[in-house]
């Protein structure tokens, strides 16, 4: 199993230098990926110019949406330039993992409903993907960048309904889960297998997870202030969550062992601190 680390765009007050820095080291540490959290009514960073920023000085890592809340980008043409600008910038390291998204605010500051989000997705993977191709729509000729892998960017997609399930199957290469037990993984997982068998498509997606975590002395308080802040909007569900950030190598190496035993192909581990620190101590961890 690959293992990756979150940039910490979402985690207020980060400076700019601090997520530049956290990218140089991540990609010399040796993790798979850097992921990013996807959010608007919220102070952090947008995630294809936090990435863009973290691909100017790496060259290895990849570096993943985890996940970007596509029906807010409502000119597709122009977020399908942006993706296909940043995979050849990075030189075919993007990993585009879109959602629907779930909050109310987020839909409302961009001035749309949530009603029929699901309906406007496929419509917007079915335009972006035709873009990545190179077709044009009508006189109007082809759209670029060409992105640097044929095709587009890698494209793995969250949900956990049924639908979310065959729209993997259907448009995509992979599926992530935005949180949650290696045990409620193992379910959705088997779950998302059947609909690509059910598709027809040959070998198996590749999946991924994502898991909280935060290393050193004040590991607890720095997870349990972050994460309860975040999930604030939760009640009392903020500080479950909180309470299952890992928060130590132990539970860290635990997480890891769970979920590649359950078949999880890429553990992003996403930061609650935007300390320095934090991703020696990770890459100590999983070593």
């Amino acid at each position: 199993m690959d293992v990756g680390i979150g940039l910490p765009n979402a985690v207020p007050d980060t400076e700019g230098r601090t997520l530049v820095d956290w990218a140089r080291r991540a990609d010399e540490a040796g993790f798979s990926t850097l992921g990013t959290i996807g959010r608007l009514v919220y102070p952090n960073y947008e995630e294809l110019i936090a990435l863009a920023a973290a691909a100017a000085v790496t060259s290895r890592i990849r570096l993943t949406t985890s996940v970007l809340l596509a029906p807010l980008h409502t000119n597709t043409a122009l977020f399908a330039k942006q993706a296909a600008s940043l995979d050849r910038i990075s030189g075919g390291r993007l990993v585009l993992g879109l959602g629907i998204g779930g909050r109310e605010d987020d839909f409302a500051a961009s001035g749309l409903t949530m009603a029929g989000r699901g309906r406007r997705f496929d419509e917007q993977l079915a335009e972006m993907q035709r873009i990545w191709a190179g077709e044009g729509r009508g006189d109007i000729g082809p759209i670029g960048p060409p992105s640097a892998r044929p095709g587009g960017p890698e494209l793995i997609l969250g949900g956990s309904t049924e639908a979310s399930f065959r729209r993997v199957a259907r448009v995509a290469g992979g599926w992530i889960m935005g949180g949650g037990t290696p045990a409620m993984f193992a379910q959705a997982a088997a779950a998302v297998d059947q609909a690509w068998q059910d598709e027809g498509r040959p070998g198996k997606p590749r999946k991924l997870s994502l898991a909280y975590f935060a290393l050193g002395p004040d590991a607890r308080a720095l997870a349990d202030g972050y994460l309860g802040q975040y999930y604030a909007f939760l009640g009392d569900i903020a500080g479950q969550i909180a309470a299952s950030a890992a928060v130590s190598p132990e539970m860290v190496k635990g997480y890891a062992a769970a979920f590649a035993e359950v078949g999880c192909d890429e553990l992003i581990f996403v930061p609650t601190s935007s300390s320095l620190e934090q991703v020696g101590l990770l890459a100590e961890a999983v070593s």
